[in-house]
């Protein structure tokens, strides 16, 4: 059984609705995850969330509901913490057990009611994702679901989405679908656009429904799912190394954040020294310790004498870095600290946890 809260009055029907798939385990990014779901892990400080609803918010969302599983309360509480800081009234669809990506949206089929369009969203990535060209592309192109790809990164093993010469997906992961002759692949980057009659296409079994291996397959035939290819920095921190690297790559500003209105790290932080360098107010660098840019520290965190972070070193709120520690391309999450004379290069720490998090 699958029971729902709802956090906010729904606005007029035929608005443009977002649901963002924050059930999953993150097994791949333990031991990280032990503590906090994936969509709810900082980046640069700010929840994973945080940046997901405030490019929502931004492309004409009028509302969000988010699904929960994995540390449920603690995930709907980071959901609404966000979707208040960027106005964005928010439902929560608790799933006992893991409906998947077609069951959750039948699980919260309440929750979507009265949406012209759904974005369905994957919890687990950063996307600088021009979202209004894809909602273009799925109004004109007339389908129940279009499905934004991109080129495959290169040396990644994700299961292609293969389309055809006028834009229609044919086979998804080398099964799913009709196929055909002269297909394209492309990776799927995470976000559906989808008309609401396609909720009447989710089935009721299997319970935990894959939306690409139970509920596209039959529309593929008429022509039903269609693709737009986008552009945009985009990653999946489905891993410790790719976790770390979303982390470094919005440090140093590789990562365009105009679209995330709201969702900005940097802000209220003070600038130290170099430019590059943030220090968030209430955090204590003794002196002789050394910060090369780029670099952030948190809100509460102490850096002790003789301790050296950076470049590319992100600590979070409350840490403690030992003297004489070094902190170079590493994220501390929120409370770590590090004993005197301890070196992180290439680490996520998270409490007592060290993960080597370079591929």
């Amino acid at each position: 059984m699958v029971t729902h809260t709802m956090e906010s009055d729904r606005a007029s029907s035929g608005e443009l609705v977002a649901m963002v798939l924050c059930a999953g385990l993150g097994t791949r990014l333990r031991p990280l995850t032990e503590w906090l779901p994936k969509p709810a892990v900082p980046v640069c400080g700010l929840p994973l969330i945080r940046y997901q609803l405030a490019l929502l918010a931004g492309a004409g969302v009028r509302r969000v509901v988010v699904n929960t599983h994995h540390l449920a309360e603690t995930m709907a509480g980071e959901a609404r913490v966000a979707a208040a800081a960027v106005r964005l009234p928010l439902s929560v669809s608790h799933e006992p057990e893991i409906a998947g990506t077609g069951g959750a949206l039948r699980e919260a089929r309440a929750e979507l009611e009265g949406a012209g369009e759904i974005v369905l969203w994957n919890g687990d990535m950063l996307f600088d994702l021009d979202l209004g060209a894809v909602l273009a592309a799925h109004r004109q192109g007339g389908a129940l679901a279009t499905m934004v790809l991109m080129p495959m990164p290169p040396g990644a093993s994700y299961a292609a989405v293969e389309v055809d010469g006028g834009g229609a997906v044919r086979r998804i992961a080398g099964r799913f679908g009709p196929g055909g002759r002269d297909l394209l692949p492309w990776h799927f980057a995470g976000v559906h656009v989808l008309s609401p009659a396609i909720l009447g296409a989710v089935p009721a079994r299997p319970f935990e429904c894959d939306i690409n291996r139970h509920v596209y397959p039959p529309l593929m035939e008429g022509g039903a799912v269609r693709a737009h290819v986008a552009r945009g920095w985009w990653s999946d921190l489905g891993t410790p190394a790719r976790y770390l690297q979303a982390n470094l790559d919005v440090l140093g500003r590789a990562v365009p954040l105009a679209r995330f209105h709201g969702a900005d790290p940097f802000a209220g932080l003070e600038p130290f020294g170099e430019p590059g360098v943030w220090i968030a107010p209430g955090a204590r660098l003794a002196p002789g310790a050394a910060v090369e840019a780029p670099a952030l520290v948190g809100p509460g965190s102490v850096v002790e004498a003789g301790a050296t972070l950076g470049p590319l070193a992100v600590v979070g709120a409350g840490c403690r870095v030992g003297a004489g520690s070094t902190v170079r391309e590493s994220v501390l999450l929120d409370g770590t600290a590090l004993q005197p004379g301890e070196a992180l290069r290439g680490v996520v720490a998270a409490g007592s946890a060290r993960v080597a998090a370079r591929e």
